[in-house]
């Protein structure tokens, strides 16, 4: 992750919350009074968001002591000790909020990724991402998905082509798929794959005879997606095949039993409950 984008992103949400400062820490806090503190997980998860964590903290007091205890990706139990951290007793108070915002946001992501990804173990498939993320926190978001064992799509409009139905609709015309995606080979960089979104097995049939390198299957049932996967295998078997729409923990698997090679899941970031982790002060003292 790039520094001075993490940087920005973190002075950001110090600011959202201090503004012009700390109010309650600065008028009961002394300015010499020290502290150790540790950040705990009060429930099962799978850890991310260390990085912003620590970074909040750092920028409170560049000479403060984070200690990681346990790395991004574990999958922690309840009373781990997920960092130690020590120094200035008003940075630590002042930055706590901030850091257990990216901590229990980031770590939910992952652990509901984590969660989709052994739902599928054993099948030859991909758990994906989508760009329905928090704005502002796409790119820690889409990190907490790796984290939790998923892939991610493309980070944004500008690294992928996908024809979406709007697209199509916006084109009009029977052979709009067709159109579309003429168009985009033509005129792409040849590295770059062209993708189109499809409603039904019909539809899957004409993109994949039009040439796309991938093709979404959208909100079909699971018995349309199985016909649309036969009928691309049997154009080419090299196109990628994308299932998303109204996926769940329920369905998942079935939806992988169809011979799709990428789930992609919007609520893995826009629906992911943030897990429960609590920063705890545990010892204090005057410096000299």
């Amino acid at each position: 992750m790039n520094a001075l984008y993490l940087q920005e992103l973190v002075r950001n949400a110090l600011l959202e919350d201090m503004g012009s400062g700390d109010l309650t820490t600065s008028l009961v806090i002394p300015p010499n009074r020290r502290s150790t503190a540790h950040i705990v997980a009060h429930e099962p998860l799978v850890l991310a968001g260390t990085d912003a964590a620590e970074l909040v903290f750092k920028l409170l007091d560049p000479d403060i002591s984070v200690e990681l205890k346990k790395p991004e990706g574990m999958a922690l139990q309840p009373d781990a000790v997920i960092a130690a951290i020590s120094g200035r007793t008003a940075a630590i108070l002042s930055g706590e909020r901030t850091a257990l915002n990216f901590l229990q946001r980031m770590s939910g992501i992952a652990t509901l990724t984590r969660r989709f990804v052994e739902q599928v173990d054993g099948l030859n498939v991909s758990i994906a991402d989508t760009r329905k993320t928090t704005p502002g926190l796409r790119v820690l978001e889409k990190k907490a998905v790796r984290l939790g064992g998923g892939i991610n799509h493309r980070t944004g409009l500008y690294d992928g082509i996908l024809i979406k139905e709007n697209h199509l609709a916006a084109l009009g015309g029977d052979d709009a798929i067709t159109r579309a995606v003429e168009e985009a080979r033509n005129k792409a960089h040849h590295l770059v794959k062209v993708e189109t979104e499809v409603s039904s097995p019909d539809e899957a049939e004409r993109a994949a005879t039009a040439g796309a390198d991938a093709i979404l299957l959208d909100n079909m049932s699971v018995a349309e997606m199985r016909d649309a996967v036969r009928r691309i295998r049997s154009v080419s078997q090299g196109i990628v095949i994308e299932a998303s729409g109204s996926v769940s923990l329920d369905n998942v698997r079935r939806i992988a039993e169809t011979g799709v090679d990428i789930i992609s899941i919007g609520k893995l970031t826009h629906s992911a409950t943030a897990v429960d982790i609590s920063l705890e002060m545990t010892e204090s003292w005057d410096a000299c």
